[in-house]
């Protein structure tokens, strides 16, 4: 059975958005640099993500995703170690840093959606994605193999978050 740590949710503004969560037994120092650090995202995040500096209005180049173009994005909000805010295409991406207080940090990725059918297949893409980084956290140079997309965005659909939206790669209609 494949474990999923993605929650659907509705904002207070009425945008449909997904939710994942990870905690590590680092400071938040260590985790704001998973979030922030082009080169710590090279580990985990789909695209390279290079910016200038981490302000209010700068742009953010993403680039080398196998399944997008080159894109550009803008910071919408920083506020280090804490929060990071971005767009990224037509969505938003949250980064949250908290400490917990026992040594451990929590991590939370909100994609904010711009259209709710494609909420298990950006699920399913984040999951993947923080596996990765949960492996860079254990200092394992590479990711083991965990659960693929396809088996973790089918989950996600028997999980009833939205879907139906065009899966760039696989889909004629990307």
């Amino acid at each position: 059975m494949t474990t999923l740590t993605g929650d659907y949710l509705t904002l207070d503004d009425g945008r449909p958005a997904v939710r994942l969560t990870r905690t590590y037994r680092r400071p938040v120092e260590k985790v704001w640099s998973y979030a922030s650090d082009p080169a710590e995202l090279a580990r985990w995040f789909p695209s390279t993500f290079e910016v200038d500096e981490l302000r209010p209005g700068a742009v953010i180049r993403f680039y080398d995703d196998p399944h997008l173009p080159e894109s550009t994005g803008t910071v919408l909000a920083a506020d280090a170690p804490h929060h990071l805010s971005y767009t990224w295409g037509a969505d938003e991406l949250r980064l949250d840093v908290e400490p917990l207080g026992d040594g451990d940090t929590r991590l939370t990725l909100i994609n904010v959606l711009e259209r709710a059918d494609t909420a298990a297949r950006n699920a399913a893409g984040w999951e993947v994605c923080l596996h990765a980084l949960d492996a860079a956290d254990r200092g394992e140079a590479e990711a083991p193999s965990g659960p693929a997309w396809k088996e973790l965005y089918d989950a996600y659909i028997v999980a009833e978050f939205p879907s139906g939206a065009p899966v760039p790669g696989l889909d004629d209609a990307t």
